[in-house]
């Protein structure tokens, strides 16, 4: 079993626990090592992330428990670094890249809210053709490495949350393809590992992880790196089903 969980949320962001009883559910679960990866503060929407003036509150709380905790497992500080973060990663030890919003007009559009705000977006910004908002999306992830720092890149096809049967739109479209293609083509070369996220089974939204299996399959076939994560936001899904998933990594 996969023993190391790196994207793991707290009630510094939008988790439901504390950095404690994370830590406690893992030792638990028999992980050897996990990392904090709480939302990075975003100043037009702070309604799921970081405070910046409890960043330093994070920092050493979880610093506090990897010395109480020495020996017993490794525990890491890091962060869900967002596209839009106006604030850096300087205090952390490595970075989930990810990408949450559309930047349209005056607006950032949150992409794994709600599908009717996708639908809306559609709408009111490409004419209700959803793949144009699907290649925004994707030029947006491409994008990340000019805008940030960070180590892992995380939840790829994001946009794929409310998905499930195609319920929004044909993954297999075309345009949709080249869309995604050209955007792991990016990032591969930046040569860090994509993670293979069961958040979205854990809350009910998917049966099987991000990346789909035919994006994972382009990603290994590059040579691109691959880890297995939560994404998790209560003690009850750490390690979400990674006995079932780790056959992806290989």
């Amino acid at each position: 079993m996969i023993r190391t969980d790196l994207h793991i949320h707290t009630n510094f962001s939008d988790g439901n626990d504390s950095p404690r009883a994370m830590v406690l559910a893992a030792l638990d679960r028999g992980l050897e090592t996990i990392g904090f990866a709480d939302h990075s503060y975003t100043e037009f929407d702070v309604s799921y992330c970081m405070r910046a003036e409890r960043i330093e509150e994070y920092v050493s709380t979880v610093a506090a428990l990897r010395e109480e905790f020495r020996g017993s497992i490794e525990i890491l500080c890091g962060v869900e670094q967002d596209l839009d973060s106006t604030f850096g990663t300087e205090p952390f030890e490595y970075a989930v890249g990810s990408v949450h919003y559309l930047a349209l007009g005056d607006e950032h559009v949150a992409v794994d809210w709600k599908p009717e705000i996708l639908l809306d977006a559609a709408e009111r910004y490409f004419g209700g053709d959803f793949y144009a908002l699907i290649e925004c999306y994707y030029s947006r992830v491409a994008s990340l490495p000019e805008a940030q720092e960070f180590d892992i890149i995380g939840h790829f096809d994001l946009i794929g949350k409310f998905n499930e049967g195609g319920r929004l739109f044909d993954p297999d479209h075309p345009r949709c393809r080249a869309a995604w293609q050209a955007a792991a083509d990016r990032l591969l070369r930046t040569g860090k590992p994509f993670e293979i996220n069961t958040g979205a089974i854990a809350r009910g939204y998917r049966s099987e992880p991000y990346p789909s299996r035919e994006m994972i399959d382009y990603i290994r076939a590059r040579g691109g790196r691959l880890l297995l994560s939560s994404d998790s936001h209560s003690t009850d899904t750490l390690a979400f089903e990674f006995d079932k998933w780790e056959h992806l990594l290989f």
